[in-house]
């Protein structure tokens, strides 16, 4: 059988254990684009059954893996499968794919990569000489493609400045976030069922980038709401200190961190509020779908995603990164306000996969393909 689409994306053997990420974006893509009645597969590299880490992944998207190994090895495998397969479109997502992919420029197949974060925040992290072979493969290969999706303005503003030759490929495409289903097998916590006070949430993984610390010091500062609570869902090697911080500011009985929920959705739509803290995001997936429950929302005015999610701030108010106070004003007012969830729930609408899905086949196949 023919394969139209090809989607390139490493499956970690985590994958299903993080709130947001490249994975659940990957399937949910795949998914809208094999109900649209196009064939798609799935191509990733594991060590063993990508599917273990895909538990929601439709039964209809075909799989194919190159399996473990180094570079050398997956661009042979994935050269021998595009002679095989011929998929008229090769959509690579994450920066190892889509080196990958971009050897493949020039060929039979539409080469379209995707970037899902903002690159700088990276770079900032790396020794100088990682830094300069980063940077060094982004110009050399990212301008080969056919086409370069960046999940938001900001992504695609920074991908533009540290490789300029980039700019004339880059399309804007928000990430496909499912709306309708929130049904989960995880009971919910006992705050969101007791009716005692507000239950504020956040999620994600709990490390330096999603700075749950910032909101766990703005929480803590709410002095006319005792009897409000912070959930945060997650794992990460920020647990310990993060405990520790509330314990150090009087609010360890009101914060709990119960670890990773497959679907933080049915907490979300219990939950008074959800807050993204971060101090840098690629797109924010776990706000639209905070806002697909009508769960009104406040967000770190971060880099990059937030701002475009919420219009600048007309669906859920945007503060300074890492402001503990204006984080804390603004969570106070979202609170007590009496907020319309209709318009959240329409706004969350409009990233349906569904609709994700028309504007990829517009950018993935040549129009007497589609």
């Amino acid at each position: 059988m023919l394969t139209e689409i090809a989607i390139l994306s490493p499956i970690g053997r985590n994958a299903g254990r993080a709130h947001g990420g490249i994975t659940p974006v990957v399937t949910s893509l795949a998914a809208a684009l094999d109900a649209a009645g196009r064939t798609v597969e799935l191509v990733t590299f594991s060590a063993g059954d990508p599917r273990h880490a895909l538990p929601h992944l439709s039964t209809e998207v075909r799989l194919h893996n190159l399996g473990a190994g180094g570079r050398r090895q997956h661009k042979r495998r994935l050269g021998r499968y595009l002679e095989q397969r011929r998929p008229i479109a090769l959509l690579a997502a994450g920066h190892r794919a889509n080196l990958l992919a971009a050897g493949y420029a020039g060929g039979q197949a539409r080469i379209v990569l995707s970037v899902h974060n903002a690159v700088s925040p990276g770079l900032s992290r790396l020794n100088p000489l990682r830094r300069w072979l980063r940077l060094h493969a982004l110009n050399r290969s990212y301008p080969r493609a056919d086409a370069i999706v960046c999940v938001s303005n900001g992504v695609a503003d920074d991908l533009g400045q540290l490789a300029p030759a980039t700019r004339p490929k880059i399309k804007t495409l928000h990430n496909p976030i499912a709306t309708a289903d929130h049904d989960s097998d995880a009971p919910l916590h006992p705050w969101l069922t007791d009716g005692s006070g507000p239950v504020i949430l956040g999620a994600g993984r709990l490390a330096a980038q999603k700075d749950f610390a910032t909101l766990i010091q703005a929480f803590a500062g709410l002095e006319h709401n005792p009897q409000a609570r912070l959930l945060i869902l997650g794992e990460g090697p920020d647990r310990d200190a993060l405990l520790t911080l509330a314990t150090e500011l009087g609010v360890a009985d009101r914060v709990a961190l119960p670890g990773f929920v497959p679907n933080p959705r049915t907490h979300m739509a219990a939950a008074a509020l959800f807050v993204l803290s971060s101090r840098w995001e690629g797109f924010g997936n776990v706000l639209v779908e905070a806002m697909a429950m009508g769960t009104p929302v406040v967000a770190t005015d971060c880099p990059s995603g937030p701002n475009e999610i919420l219009d600048d701030g007309r669906f859920g108010q945007l503060v300074a990164v890492g402001d503990r106070r204006a984080l804390r004003d603004a969570i106070a007012e979202t609170l007590v306000a009496e907020i319309d969830p209709r318009p959240l729930r329409e706004r969350a609408a409009e990233f349906s996969p569904e609709l994700v899905a028309e504007r990829y086949l517009k950018l993935l196949l040549p129009e007497g393909h589609r």
